[in-house]
């Protein structure tokens, strides 16, 4: 049977805190991409709304452990996560405005 290596709660709280931050950061290259392409219908609705109720049960975890990096990193990207859905139910609803010809436009 393989051993498994023994880390100090230094090491283990080191590498959680790293998972966390690449976890978390990780959103935000989508979040720029939806907002530069003004466009997120490639984003599944149903996978954000699934994953932010996740984090949502993960930060009140946290909250209930009294663990700040718990609270911190699922608060992040949550808000990260809100933010992309925002934007999908913003630039959806503008899209489809366009498809059935009740968008603004211009007059020229």
């Amino acid at each position: 049977m393989v051993q498994l290596m023994e880390f100090s709660p230094r090491v283990a709280g080191w590498i959680g805190s790293v998972a966390a931050f690449c976890t978390t950061i990780s959103f935000l290259p989508q979040l720029v991409r939806v907002w530069r392409l003004k466009s997120a219908r490639d984003i599944s609705m149903s996978m954000f709304l699934l994953y932010g109720f996740g984090l949502l049960c993960w930060l009140l975890y946290g909250v209930l452990l009294s663990s700040w990096p718990m609270i911190v990193a699922n608060s992040v990207t949550l808000a990260l996560a809100l933010g992309i859905l925002c934007l999908k139910v913003r630039y959806d609803r503008r899209d489809e405005a366009a498809e059935c010809g009740t968008g603004d436009k211009m007059d020229a």
